[in-house]
């Protein structure tokens, strides 16, 4: 099964990994950011793998079926809502460890081979904070590193 790696730049930087069994299996997210500030950070896969614009150029949140932003456990979420990744210290490093049941790296409607993997400044709500971008962000504030996500050497 195919296997996919993001190299994320920006104010914050770091590398990101991501492994499927099969089609029908989860998408397991690993690896590390470094340079946050202490605290939750928004975690999401934006729609185009296009940085030339830095992160601004990636589009919005992924989300082929057209639905409110949610959690990653949610019902009703993006394809990309992958919730948050906490830091722990500021400025130090970050690990990522996430299981998703929405994304995949085969090709469909929800593969994310080719999108943009943004890491943004402030805690994603989830879609539950009441703030008139909860619904549509997260209200998850900068995007403060992103890279695109590609296939990888299995």
């Amino acid at each position: 099964m195919p296997k996919a790696v993001c190299v994320i730049n920006g104010d914050v930087k770091g590398t990101v990994f991501f492994d499927q069994k099969d089609e029908k299996s989860p998408v397991v997210v690993t690896g590390q950011v470094e340079g946050l500030q202490k605290g939750k950070h928004g975690f999401h896969v934006h729609e185009f793998g296009d940085n030339t614009n830095g992160c601004t150029s990636a589009g919005a949140h992924f989300n082929p079926a057209k639905m409110d932003h949610g959690g990653p456990t949610s019902s009703i979420r993006h394809v990309g809502d992958l919730g948050n990744i906490e830091a722990t210290t500021n400025g130090g490093i970050t690990k990522v460890c996430i299981q998703d049941e929405a994304i995949s790296l085969v090709p469909g409607p929800n593969s994310i081979i080719g999108r943009t993997l943004v890491v943004h400044a402030d805690p994603d709500d989830l879609g539950m904070g009441g703030h008139e971008l909860s619904k549509t962000t997260g209200n998850a504030g900068a995007r403060l590193g992103c890279g695109v996500i590609g296939l990888a050497k299995s």
